[in-house]
């Protein structure tokens, strides 16, 4: 008898993956759904902040951090655009020497946060170092490092790896003979490229300088030590300084607005352009050689950038590592950061995993529009800069807490805050935060999983919780791993959320460095901003690995 014969019939409505003939709204769907208002819920409060007027502190603060933030978008957003994608042509249409080194080493800045960068850029050539005293003479600074212009320049020479990655893999997707025919018509070399290639590269170009400028926007550590004021700052300083909930709340209205509104911009100037092209076997562009002078110039950009930005930035904190150790000065309140970052990271990991495979798996099995349009509503928060995600949470917690409370006096009981201002307030912040993280990196490897393993598990009678046990999670291994590995790392380089919610006596290497910083105390901060920086290449790293499995870097 056959195998096909002996197994029970199952219901066409229970194959997972594939639609039915009408609409209808499975369990896990609805798990997955709420999971995903739990995720979203907290930013409702938001414009809701707008209803009983504006508040006079935020009117006061709003104009000038307005005025800054805009500019600093602007300028970050053409920054990131003419020095991304200036690397990503000059590293893709021409060969020379150390071109394969800075193929993949230009993405390594994005290891570095820009809060880190400052605090090694001031601390070297701050005012009263040892090089403004040698070279530069006393009393003399590094003109407009503590001013937008200088923010815009640090937060493009970090954020510039999201033009120069997006750029990089556009310009290998297309076909030499494109060029060829533009050469064909009289055109030189570099004027096919720049009336040709960068043309057909601008939808990638312009996403790239898309994210940079949503960074930008949510920067909240750069522009605070450099004393500039933006919207992130001014929203931390109402909110620590003055306890105007209702003004944080408008600010973090606006700054929301703000970077949707340049977002929108930058889709609308873009317009329908989609570009495909299928690159079959030797299409690809041969880079053209530059030999001599030619060549040492071309190389001299990229290594120069990633001297300032990296390199030098990197064996700086080293440096001063191995001072601090070899003194004896490393503080337990360093250690103690150590631990309460990992926990807080180990936490935060456990549960924006289980709720990204919550929801993605009740996307797989979604049988109308709401699980999926659930599911790409949990992943706003990513999109949402860490200060208003933490002024957005603080709302529920206070209203879950007082509920609380008043359950437990009226059965004579007294209990204190359960969540306000304690570890598991954080965690909820890093999850709205960073849930989309997870969920891309599942979703994604969940996609590869045929839905005939689903079929031949129900048709074997497990349920949709033992297919998920049995059947899925085993295969989503990797996919779990990168997931828990990418949110760990952010967690880790967090600086806003953490700095307006975190418990008392519960700092983390991200707020060590900030709070060192600001009181110039290098021996504290040059460690914990190692370790940061450290674990940042863990996801650098994943995606140079991917570049290179996808095709996208160079042969």
């Amino acid at each position: 008898m056959a195998l096909a014969e002996t197994l029970p019939e199952v219901p066409s409505s229970a194959a997972p993956g594939r639609p039915p003939d009408g609409p209808r709204v499975g369990g896990w769907t609805v798990v997955g759904g709420l999971v995903a208002l739990l995720v979203v819920g907290p930013l409702v409060a938001l414009p809701a902040s707008f209803l009983g007027g504006g508040d006079p502190i935020a009117r006061s603060l709003l104009p000038d951090a307005l005025r800054t933030s805009i500019l600093l978008g602007l300028g970050v957003g053409l920054g990131t655009l003419v020095v991304g994608g200036g690397l990503a042509v000059l590293v893709s249409f021409w060969d020379f020497p150390g071109r394969r080194v800075l193929d993949w080493a230009l993405v390594l800045p994005m290891a570095m946060p820009g809060y880190v960068l400052t605090f090694v850029l001031l601390a070297q050539y701050g005012r009263g170092n040892a090089l403004q005293s040698n070279l530069l003479g006393n009393g003399l600074d590094i003109p407009g490092l503590r001013t937008s212009g200088g923010a815009i320049a640090i937060l493009t020479g970090v954020l510039y790896p999201y033009v120069y990655v997006l750029g990089r893999s556009a310009f290998l997707g297309q076909s030499r003979q494109a060029l060829e025919a533009a050469r064909g018509m009289g055109r030189s070399y570099g004027q096919a490229v720049r009336q040709v290639a960068l043309p057909l590269a601008r939808p990638a170009l312009a996403a790239g300088a898309a994210l940079a400028i949503m960074e930008a926007l949510a920067d909240f550590g750069t522009v605070d030590l450099l004393g500039v004021q933006a919207l992130p700052n001014a929203i931390y300083r109402v909110w620590n300084g003055a306890f105007d909930r209702d003004a944080a709340l408008q600010l973090a209205t606006v700054l929301v607005g703000l970077a949707l509104t340049m977002v929108t911009i930058e889709r609308a100037l873009r317009g329908r352009a989609r570009y495909h092209q299928a690159l079959g076997r030797g299409d690809a562009v041969v880079p053209r050689r530059l030999h001599g002078v030619r060549g040492a110039v071309a190389a001299v950009p990229g290594f120069a950038l990633l001297a300032t930005v990296f390199a030098l930035p990197v064996v700086q904190l080293a440096a001063w590592s191995v001072e601090t150790l070899d003194a004896g000065e490393t503080t337990g309140d360093m250690w103690a950061a150590t631990r309460h970052t990992l926990l807080l990271g180990g936490v935060t990991v456990l549960v924006a995993v289980s709720t990204a495979t919550l929801v993605a798996y009740g996307k797989r099995g979604s049988r109308s529009r709401a699980g999926g349009l659930l599911a790409r509503l949990a992943t706003v928060g990513y999109a949402v800069p860490g200060t208003v995600v933490a002024v957005a949470v603080y709302g529920p917690l206070v209203w879950f807490d007082r509920r609380v409370v008043d359950l437990a006096e009226s059965a004579g009981r007294d209990v204190g805050l359960l969540v306000t201002g304690t570890i598991l307030g954080l965690v909820l912040a890093y999850t709205v935060r960073f849930h989309a993280l997870a969920f891309f990196s599942i979703e994604a490897r969940m996609g590869r999983i045929s839905t005939d393993l689903d079929d031949a598990a129900r048709a074997l009678g497990a349920d949709r919780a033992r297919v998920l046990a049995d059947v899925h999670l085993p295969l989503l291994r990797p996919g779990l791993l990168t997931a828990a590995l990418l949110v760990l790392v952010e967690v880790m380089k967090e600086l806003p959320a953490t700095a307006l919610l975190r418990p008392l006596g519960r700092d983390t290497l991200a707020i060590t460095v900030y709070e060192a910083t600001k009181d110039s105390r290098l021996d504290a901060a040059a460690l914990p901003a190692l370790l940061i920086v450290v674990a940042g290449l863990v996801p650098v790293i994943l995606l140079v690995r991917s570049m290179r499995t996808d095709g996208a870097a160079s042969p």
